[in-house]
C-alpha cells in the first residue's frame, strides 16, 4: 500500500471535511486506495490558518483541537481517482490536484514515520490499517 504523508490540519479535512482534492506542484500516475499519514510537524498558526480556510468550505464543521490533531500516524485512507490541472473542487487551489473519493477513518490513527512523495506502508502498518478500517 502506498501513503501520502499531508500536514495537519489538512489530513483530517480529507478524511473527515470532504476535502476532495490534494494540492501539489507534481502529478502523479498513482491510483486507487492510499493511506493519508497525518505530517510529524505542525505549528500553531499552520492549524490556525488551515482552520479558518475549512470553516470557508464547511462552516459548521467541529474541527479537532490544536492539541488533539494526530500528528506522525496514518489517520486514514482515501481513493486517488484522478490528476488534474483545473478543477471546480472548493479544495482546488491550483498547479496540480489529486482527485480524492472514498475516505475511510481509520479507529484510532497509526504511529508512523513518513516520507516526501509517496511512500510504501511497512507490511506490519498494512496489516493493522486493514484490520482497523
Amino acid at each position: 500500500m502506498k501513503a501520502i504523508t499531508v500536514r495537519q490540519p489538512w489530513a483530517w479535512a480529507i478524511i473527515y471535511a470532504g476535502k476532495d482534492v490534494e494540492n501539489r506542484t507534481w502529478k502523479t500516475n498513482i491510483r486507487g486506495r492510499v493511506a493519508i499519514h497525518a505530517s510529524q510537524a505542525m505549528t500553531r498558526a499552520e492549524y490556525e490558518e488551515g482552520c479558518k480556510s475549512i470553516r470557508k468550505r464547511k462552516p459548521k464543521i467541529k474541527i479537532p483541537a490544536y492539541e488533539d490533531m494526530s500528528l506522525g500516524a496514518i489517520v486514514g485512507t482515501v481513493e486517488i481517482v484522478d490528476c488534474v490541472e483545473d478543477s471546480d473542487s472548493d479544495w482546488y487551489t491550483g498547479y496540480v490536484g489529486f482527485v480524492l473519493k472514498r475516505p475511510k477513518k481509520l479507529q484510532k490513527a497509526i504511529k508512523c514515520k513518513g516520507a516526501l512523495s509517496f511512500w510504501d506502508v511497512p507490511k506490519n502498518i498494512e496489516a493493522r490499517i486493514k484490520r482497523t478500517m
